[in-house]
């Protein structure tokens, strides 16, 4: 039997992963002296330390959790899929590469780079579960994950550009964008999922989401994709930019999504992350 793991950059609770018949480990984040597990924090506490002037920082999920989660299916006839966020963006495909190493039925597992985050992410695992129930084999499922990771893109408008800057989380060209004259840059992930660069620099955050529409309008995205507008407690910001959308794709899936705190810590309040995927 194949089993499904993740992390919560899928935006999964474990106990919601679980309902779902897969695992999700969850990374940490920490603020003002407490140390507490991803989406399980109240969030309106959450901004409203950040408001105070402390700053969060996030780390991969602890390698103790994840090699329990394979210790869990350790019997000779499961078969682990391990679906991590995007390698550079996070550690934690690397520490799910290090408890892979530690269990002794190490050659069940594949821990698979999804090279996304996200919304993407979570369609990924969604999907990967469909298949997995439908008695889908453990190599057509990997080999669904590796196409599905060569058709999605992800676009990010920051509002406090200095929360991706301090995570060094962005190529040298963007790291040298700043928030000068009150600018909405656009940051866009590499296609080897590992670093933000700098996509289009905008007044407004319509004209920000305009530009990623021009740029999407050449890749004719249709009821064969899914657009999920993801944000940082800017629900208005995330309507406005899925009204936008509706008006330029009429066939196109939209989802809203609300980030965790991890990627609050990453893009920072009010942040709106625009990605696709094909189905």
């Amino acid at each position: 039997m194949v089993h499904i793991i993740t992390d919560s950059s899928s935006l999964y609770t474990s106990r919601e992963a679980r309902s779902a018949g897969f695992e999700s480990v969850p990374l940490r984040i920490s603020i003002g002296g407490s140390d507490e597990r991803d989406l399980l924090l109240d969030m309106e506490e959450y901004y409203g330390k950040i408001r105070q002037g402390m700053l969060p920082t996030s780390s991969q999920p602890p390698l103790g959790d994840v090699i329990e989660a394979f210790e869990a299916h350790a019997d000779p006839d499961s078969q682990i899929i391990n679906i991590s966020m995007a390698d550079g963006l996070s550690g934690t495909y690397q520490t799910a590469c290090s408890a892979r190493k530690m269990v002794k039925h190490q050659d069940r597992i594949a821990v698979f780079n999804s090279r996304t985050l996200c919304g993407p992410h979570r369609y990924m695992v969604q999907k990967a579960q469909e298949m997995k129930e439908e008695g889908r084999s453990f190599h057509e499922i990997l080999d669904w994950l590796e196409q599905a990771s060569q058709n999605t893109e992800s676009f990010l408008i920051p509002q406090d550009f200095s929360f991706l800057r301090r995570g060094g989380r962005l190529t040298p060209l963007a790291a040298a964008t700043g928030s000068v004259l009150k600018l909405k840059p656009v940051m866009k992930l590499t296609s080897d999922g590992k670093r933000l660069d700098k996509f289009s620099l905008k007044r407004t955050m319509s004209s920000a989401a305009d530009s990623v529409i021009q740029y999407l309008k050449e890749k004719k995205l249709n009821r064969n994709h899914i657009l999920y507008i993801s944000h940082a407690n800017a629900p208005e910001d995330a309507k406005k930019i899925k009204e936008m959308f509706e008006r330029t794709f009429s066939e196109l899936e939209i989802r809203i999504l609300e980030l965790s705190a991890v990627f609050v810590a990453q893009g920072g309040p009010r942040c709106v992350a625009i990605q696709y995927i094909q189905r």
